[in-house]
This record gives C-alpha cells, sequence and structure tokens, in this order.
C-alpha cells in the first residue's frame, strides 16, 4: 500500500448520536429518556441548556443528508433513540418512530452511504429507571434485548451492521456512582461495578436477540472507548510495559476483556473483592457471545515506560494544548496503539473507529467561514494512525470523525463544538468548516493529505 492510502473498500464515515442532534423530545409518540429527565434538574448542564431542540435533525435530517453526500461519506454512524421507539421502554411500539428510522435509512441507501446504527446511545427510557432502578436491574439487559430484537427485525432487510451499545462506562459506572452522567446518581461502588456488567450483559442477550429476530444475516458489534496507552518511546521494553498498562486496567478488564474472553479475569475479581458484581456462568456466556466486528472510541492516551519493580510500568502526564475551552489531551499515537492492543487480543476480529474528533470552541470570519485547522490537524495525525495499521494487516474497516454536526455536548451543554459542520443554534444554519473541506478531499484522494 502506498504510504498513507487506503484501499477502495475502506470507510469513511461520520457519527452522531439521536439524543445530542434530533431534538424533537416531545414529538410523534416520544418518550422522556433519562438524559431529558436530568437536563431539567437545574445545575446538571452548563447554563442549564438541554437538548429539547439540538440541531433539530429530526426535522432537518434531508438536509443533513444532502450535507454528508457533500462531504462525499460513504458510511454514517447514528444511534436509534429506544424511548421514540418504545415509549414505556417496553411493550407498546411507537410505530411513528420506526417508520422515521425507515425512512432514514432508505434515504442513505439510496445516496450510497452505509448506515452503521447503534441501538442505544445512553438514552435509556425514563420509564425503566422509574420501573426498574434503570441499570441496576437485570430486567433492564432483558428488555434491551428485546429493544434490540424489534428494531433489527425491523431494518435487517436493509441494515446490516449493527452496534449494540456506546460506551458502557459512560451510562453505568459514571451515571449511578459518580453521578456525572444520566440518572446523575452518587451510590456504591459496588453499584457501579454491578450496572457495568448489567450493560455487558445487555450487550449479549441483544446480540443473541438481534441474530434471532433478523431477516437475513447481520454483523453484529459493540461501541467501546478503552483506556488508551501508548509507549513513551518504541522500544522492546516500553512496549511491553504498554501491554501490561492496557490490562491492569479497570476500564479493560471490566468491559472489552470480559466481552472478547467470556470471563472476569482472576486478578480482576481479587482486586474487586465485596465490590465485584454479582454474575453467573451462564450470563458470562452470554457475554462472551462472539462479535462480528467491534468499534473502538479514541480521545485520549497516557504515555507509558517500564520501570523496575512494582507493576512494571508507570503511567506520565497527558501532553496537552489550549483549545480556546479547556486543556485538551490530544495524542495522536493513542489511536494506533490502541488498535494494536485490540489486534493482539482478538487477532481475526474486523474493527472500526466509530469516534475520534476534538472538541473546542471556534469563531467564524467576517466571511463566514470556520478554519478550525486544530480539528483539521487532529484529523490528518490520527488518519495517519490509521493507515499506519492497515499498513501492518490490522483488519480496521473504516474511520468515522466525530462529530457531523456540532451538537449538543452533554454536560457541557452547547459551549463545546466537535463538528465538522458548523451548527448557528439560533438559526440551525450548517457551514462546512475547513476540517469538512479537508476530511472530503481526503476521501476524495483515499489517502491522507
Amino acid at each position: 500500500m502506498a504510504e498513507h492510502s487506503f484501499p477502495p473498500d475502506f470507510l469513511f464515515g461520520a457519527a452522531t448520536a439521536a439524543y445530542q442532534i434530533e431534538g424533537a423530545v416531545g414529538e410523534d409518540g416520544r418518550g422522556d429518556s433519562i438524559w431529558d429527565v436530568f437536563c431539567r434538574q437545574p445545575g446538571r448542564i452548563k447554563d442549564d441548556q438541554d437538548a429539547t431542540v439540538a440541531c433539530d435533525h429530526y426535522r432537518r435530517w434531508r438536509e443533513d443528508l444532502a450535507l454528508m453526500r457533500e462531504l462525499g461519506l460513504t458510511a454514517y454512524r447514528f444511534s436509534i433513540s429506544w424511548p421514540r421507539i418504545l415509549p414505556d421502554g417496553e411493550g407498546t411500539v411507537n410505530e411513528a418512530g420506526l417508520a422515521h428510522y425507515e425512512q432514514f435509512v432508505d434515504a442513505l441507501l439510496e445516496a450510497g452511504i452505509t448506515p452503521y446504527p447503534t441501538l442505544c446511545h445512553w438514552d435509556l427510557p425514563q420509564a425503566l429507571e422509574s420501573r426498574y432502578g434503570g441499570w441496576r436491574s437485570k430486567e433492564v439487559s432483558r428488555r434491551f434485548a428485546d429493544y434490540a430484537g424489534l428494531v433489527v427485525g425491523r431494518l435487517s432487510d436493509r441494515v446490516t451492521t449493527w452496534a449494540t451499545l456506546n460506551e458502557i462506562d459512560n451510562m453505568t459506572r459514571r451515571a449511578y456512582h459518580r453521578g456525572a452522567s444520566a440518572p446523575g446518581l452518587t451510590l456504591s461502588r459496588q453499584v457501579g461495578a454491578q450496572t457495568t456488567h448489567n450493560a455487558v450483559l445487555a450487550h449479549g442477550l441483544g446480540v443473541l436477540a438481534a441474530r434471532a429476530a433478523a431477516k437475513r444475516p447481520v454483523a453484529m458489534g459493540l461501541v467501546e472507548d478503552p483506556e488508551v496507552f501508548w509507549p513513551v518511546w518504541e522500544s522492546d521494553e516500553h512496549v511491553a510495559a504498554t501491554w501490561m498498562a492496557y490490562e491492569a486496567s479497570w476500564f479493560n478488564r471490566a468491559k472489552l476483556l470480559p466481552i472478547i474472553e467470556g470471563r472476569y479475569r482472576d486478578e480482576h475479581l481479587a482486586a474487586e473483592g465485596a465490590d465485584a458484581p454479582e454474575f453467573t456462568d451462564d450470563e458470562m456466556r452470554i457475554i462472551g457471545t462472539p462479535l462480528d466486528w467491534l468499534g473502538l472510541n479514541c480521545y485520549r492516551g497516557q504515555p507509558v515506560r517500564a520501570v523496575p519493580g512494582g507493576l512494571g510500568f508507570n503511567t506520565m502526564p497527558i501532553p496537552a494544548f489550549d483549545t480556546g475551552v479547556t486543556q485538551i489531551s490530544f495524542t495522536p499515537l493513542a489511536l494506533y496503539w490502541m488498535l494494536r492492543w485490540v489486534h493482539r487480543l482478538a487477532p481475526e476480529l474486523p474493527l472500526a473507529i466509530t469516534e475520534n474528533g476534538l472538541g473546542c470552541s471556534e469563531g467564524i470570519t467576517t466571511d463566514g467561514e470556520v478554519l478550525d485547522v486544530n480539528r483539521k490537524e487532529v484529523l490528518r495525525l490520527n488518519l495517519e494512525c490509521c493507515a499506519r495499521a492497515l499498513a501492518e494487516h490490522i483488519p480496521l474497516r473504516g474511520y468515522f470523525a466525530w462529530s457531523l454536526l456540532d451538537n449538543f455536548e452533554w454536560g457541557s451543554g452547547y459551549s463545546v463544538r466537535f463538528g465538522l459542520v458548523r451548527v448557528n443554534y439560533a438559526t440551525q444554519q450548517r457551514t462546512v468548516k475547513l476540517s469538512g473541506n479537508y476530511y472530503r478531499e481526503v476521501i476524495r484522494a483515499r489517502r491522507v493529505l
């Protein structure tokens, strides 16, 4: 392969999440999600903002599809709103919600853009939180499987590649133990571990239900954001220390490792002690149901060096730069070493970068341009990492930039922008940024420019 080039079948996409862009939270029969309730609590979101309108994508999706075509995207990763399909979380289906996604998928396919839907990107129906305690209950794991079977059963005649959940930690431990995500609870460490297990179980149950309901064979995967490490420089000792750091991480041992290996490692359970989750052998077999592909999100990573004694490694301060909002860590080598580690764990498993980008504040020139050179450089360096991985025969199938649009950035409200396309939230006008124009040219050339 030519340096920094991509094969003809490599997918160039962008990613979004339903709650962050759709708006229309009370329309066409949609029920409340836990994030709707969280946003109504004063002080939870910066400036007490909410996603009631967001990018108005629910109404403006045709305009956004035209932008995808303008950028030359060959794939689009989006999420389906669980409370839009099942307003009560279970039971009666909201046909208007399903019809919306059917229409959208049909339009993507007509435009030659491969749909990559995620079944749940954090927006658990509030009814399930109120009725069962949300991810504290394995009953919700089973309700997710029902939902997965329903949606995949309806759309699998057109959509063949699916992800179950996105970034489990952000909807479990951060939500029920640390209080940073909806529903915003600060319960025990054991509850945090149990909700993580219950969501990992939901993933496994969802894969089985989706495959059983599918009208034709489907590729089932998961989107995760492992804790990422990279060697301070590429010597044998620092690379070996990097692998140690990956596998010592609670973040990785509680989620990705059991999904790939079908077990919790003994050292993980020993370290957890009384805080370990309750589980059965049958649940672990379900959790270890083989994946067809794995999506990986990457925004940062810690440098690692080998040291004598102790764990055999230590981590160092993360490099950072000022984006105008905050100090954001930026380590482009992280993406490459994340791919290396996962490929080492599961050599035959196809991979995709399902989120990668830069969030910052940015201005617009008097000529109406957004000259986000920083985001363009992040994009370029990470695409170089992808090309390097491909040259080393890592089965990387595609790259999805986060995000297609500026959007509601959870607890940060609208203060941070991630989009290739700027959104004026007052007028909903869309403007392709410098980074979006650059990405379009990379897609045309199929190499890093």
